[in-house]
């Protein structure tokens, strides 16, 4: 008995890690057109429910679907009405999994298993066909997975065992509060081994064995998809509000299908075992049941989206009534990531996209630091002391962006990647490395200007007139660089900025030799212009910086030209 069970969990193990294998692959083959797909075929509440269908059925997981909607809405691509209809397709797009388990357990897979098995091995040696490999790898620890599941509960002869007949005997399968502590039974188990395909394969076992009525098997289902959003619920509390909010809206899709279908329990049950032609009553072929199974978990998402697709925007304004954006400190130049997210479960070739808005908003607030720089020359004393310090926190900002965000990247490049994301790994942390280089030379500025007050020296209005026309420069190339990080990079003309940052070396040379003849005409000291060209270089560097994370993003090299 106690190897049977040992059996029937390794079983389920297989049957979880060929799935999870199948689904991370398909994310690497098809990863950046499924986020163009959801991008760009959300124009309304029905294409969109038919995208998460698509997207879902194709990755063969809910979850991967939820990430990617959830992080297109923090990245203000999707509205949370659209994210919503996603989500509701993404219900009816994960129920194949439901069919592909049934079809395991009604046939014979097990020799397709070994014969993906040896394919695989063929392929996974494969540079440009490796990925293949994996994804048929995981279908066929998924087809034994589910193979020896059906041989071990024909084995452990359920039917036929006193104890297991005497537990489910003690439940009077006509109560309606049967019914209630089934779903809860179904939703806990969801909730505890954090996979509903697991607890939907063994409630298939038990039916299809004999041993659990239809009726509770359904009311099982039911369970499963209250439990796995109870879940998504519980992981989304450390998350944005954004998240929060999606995960609310999928719970309430749940829990709302699941009152009306208790509501009308036994007619719809029965209503669906007419629609595959099976008696629930009396039952000649039992592995039916598992069809069964599979049909209602269909019907049941198909019915409750059809139901509640007319009604996103009040859904919408009720997640957001319910759960408002966290109130924002007065002090806006604390440290914290804004898209990266440790609550939601990633996968790896999605996980690029928050990365991507976090360097984003990282580039923002670096032109927001070098806006401070130009604003300390017009001021002294008490204020002047305010602004520094607010650069310096700037500064330190920038250096635990760079390591938060590269401990990130580095987290993400574990996973086996394809090669097109491991090369965006590498641009993205040549990004963060030459940004935070941008708020060292803002620093370094500050602290010229700093050292130019402390010493009681003072720039000429030349000098002045100079150093801001020399800070324009700097601040439209920051600027452009902005435009490309949170832009699309075939929309921009990266020769712009190469001309920006070409404008800035024939300045700073400009004014390197004029400022040899200032001094030797003593327009001013030779300490106030050396302070002066410091700020000067300074700028400079910082436009190259700007141009290496342009170049980064943009997967090129500057022209010869400009080097």
């Amino acid at each position: 008995m106690w190897i049977n069970i040992l059996t029937l969990l390794g079983s389920l193990a297989l049957l979880m890690f060929g799935m999870k294998q199948m689904s991370e692959s398909l994310q690497k083959m098809a990863g950046s057109q499924l986020r163009h797909v959801l991008g760009t075929m959300t124009k309304n509440r029905f294409t969109g429910m038919l995208t998460g269908i698509f997207v879902t059925a194709s990755v063969q997981s809910s979850t991967a679907t939820t990430v990617m909607t959830v992080s297109f809405v923090n990245a203000g691509l999707l509205s949370l009405a659209q994210a919503i209809s996603v989500i509701m397709g993404a219900n009816i797009g994960t129920t194949l999994t439901a069919w592909i388990m049934s079809a395991g357990l009604l046939f014979d897979i097990k020799t397709l298993a070994y014969i993906g098995f040896f394919l695989a091995i063929i392929l996974i040696y494969s540079k440009k066909r490796g990925v293949l490999g994996d994804f048929i790898f995981g279908l066929g620890f998924m087809l034994l997975g589910l193979g020896t599941l059906k041989a071990t509960g024909a084995d452990m002869h359920l039917e036929q065992n006193p104890s297991v007949i005497a537990f489910f005997q003690t439940f009077d399968p006509q109560s309606f509060w049967t019914t209630l502590i089934f779903l809860l039974i179904g939703s806990v188990l969801t909730m505890c081994v954090q996979s509903s395909a697991a607890v939907m394969a063994i409630t298939m076992i038990l039916c299809s064995s004999g041993v659990l009525p239809i009726y509770q098997g359904i009311a099982l289902v039911l369970g499963e998809n209250i439990g796995t959003t109870v879940t998504s619920n519980i992981i989304a509390l450390s998350a944005n509000t954004q998240a929060r909010r999606a995960a609310l809206a999928h719970m309430f899709f749940n829990v709302f299908g699941v009152i009306w279908v208790l509501i009308l329990f036994r007619p719809f049950v029965n209503m669906v075992c007419g629609m595959v032609g099976c008696d629930p009553n009396n039952v000649a072929n039992k592995e039916m049941l598992t069809v069964v199974l599979a049909a209602f978990h269909t019907t049941f998402n198909v019915v409750n989206t059809f139901i509640l697709i007319w009604f996103i925007p009040q859904i919408e304004k009720f997640v957001c009534r319910v759960i408002k954006p966290k109130k924002k400190k007065e002090d806006e130049d604390d440290f914290k990531l804004q898209f990266i997210s440790t609550g939601i479960l990633e996968t790896p070739e999605l996980s690029l996209l928050e990365a991507q808005k976090e360097i984003t908003y990282f580039g923002e607030r670096m032109q927001k630091m070098f806006g401070l720089c130009q604003s300390l020359l017009a001021l002294k004393n008490e204020d002047f002391v305010k602004m520094f310090t607010r650069i310096q926190k700037y500064e330190d900002i920038s250096d635990r962006m760079e390591i938060e965000i590269a401990h990130y990247l580095d987290q993400v490049s574990e996973a086996h990647l394809s090669p097109e994301t491991k090369g965006k790994v590498r641009a993205m942390l040549r990004e963060i490395s030459e940004l935070e280089s941008i708020g060292d030379s803002c620093f370094n500025i500050a602290r010229t200007i700093n050292r130019k007050l402390a010493g009681n020296e003072h720039f000429t209005i030349e000098q002045k007139q100079r150093m801001h026309q020399m800070f324009l420069l700097v601040r439209t190339s920051l600027e452009q660089m902005n435009e490309l990080l949170s832009g699309r990079k075939s929309e921009f003309d990266v020769n712009r900025s190469f001309n920006i940052e070409h404008e800035i070396n024939n300045y700073r040379n400009q004014l390197k030799s004029q400022n040899i003849s200032d001094i030797n005409n003593h327009e001013y000291d030779y300490a106030i212009g050396t302070m002066y060209m410091d700020v000067i270089s300074e700028c400079e560097k910082l436009g190259d910086y700007v141009i290496n994370v342009v170049e980064a993003r943009m997967g090129s090299k500057r022209p010869l030209s400009y080097s």
